[in-house]
């Protein structure tokens, strides 16, 4: 793996170029990782493993040992098969129902988390609070701004967010994106498939500032901070 920016260094650490994690004024840094084709598609026949690499499973695992906890909603926990996993997992769900039963609730190395609101199904609040965290942000709909205040003040000053698409555009929507970790594979996909943001259109731009860009085996590895955090 080499840099190309802001300077040329090879071969480089990704861990060197990603230990600089944003830090956001008076709530916890948000980064964001996500993949695409270099058409925009975030996912083959639904999950997004068949546009990987080694280089890209290398800086996934960088990103993640560099995070206090992991945030992803639940939809994307059930395609992409989550396990057990190091650091903690916050899943995002409106119903609060998920499979209790699985590995990832279980077997866990850290103990996960469940982000959700305050009406959700009172059994299925039980439920999740016998095998993990429960984490209320919100009435009706998770208010995105609310869930990471509520992380921060449990000690999670660094959220590596992981998806989907509808998680991704409420962060930005919300204005708690600070960084965004983008892997560009070097693929054509075409269909229908979402973009890393899937929401109503931004009421204005959100700018970005690239501040780091790898390459390895024809992927890059783009790395950008929000305006209001670079």
């Amino acid at each position: 793996m080499r840099q190309l920016l802001p300077v040329a260094v090879d071969p480089v650490d990704p861990a060197d170029v990603y230990a600089d994690r944003p830090v956001a004024d008076r709530r916890a840094g948000v980064r964001l990782n996500m993949i695409s084709s270099v058409d925009g598609a975030t996912t083959i026949d639904g999950v997004s493993g068949g546009l990987g690499s080694l280089g890209d499973k290398r800086v996934f695992a960088v990103l993640r040992s560099l995070a206090d906890v992991v945030l992803v909603a639940a939809g994307t926990v059930r395609a992409e098969h989550y396990g057990p996993a190091s650091v903690p997992i916050a899943v995002v769900t409106r119903s609060a129902r998920l499979d209790w039963q699985s590995p990832f609730f279980t077997e866990p190395k850290a103990r996960p988390l469940v982000v959700t609101v305050d009406d959700a199904p009172a059994e299925n609040l039980e439920l999740a609070a016998e095998v993990a965290d429960v984490v209320i942000a919100g009435t009706g709909g998770v208010d995105m701004r609310r869930a990471v205040d509520e992380l921060g003040a449990r000690g999670f000053q660094h959220i590596l967010a992981e998806g989907g698409p509808s998680l991704n555009a409420q962060l930005v929507t919300a204005g708690v994106l600070d960084e965004l970790c983008l892997t560009s594979a070097p693929n054509l996909v075409a269909g229908d498939g979402k973009r890393i943001l899937d929401g109503p259109a931004l009421p204005a731009l959100t700018e970005l500032e690239l501040r780091s860009v790898l390459e390895d085996d024809g992927y890059l590895f783009l790395r950008y901070r929000t305006a209001s955090s670079a």
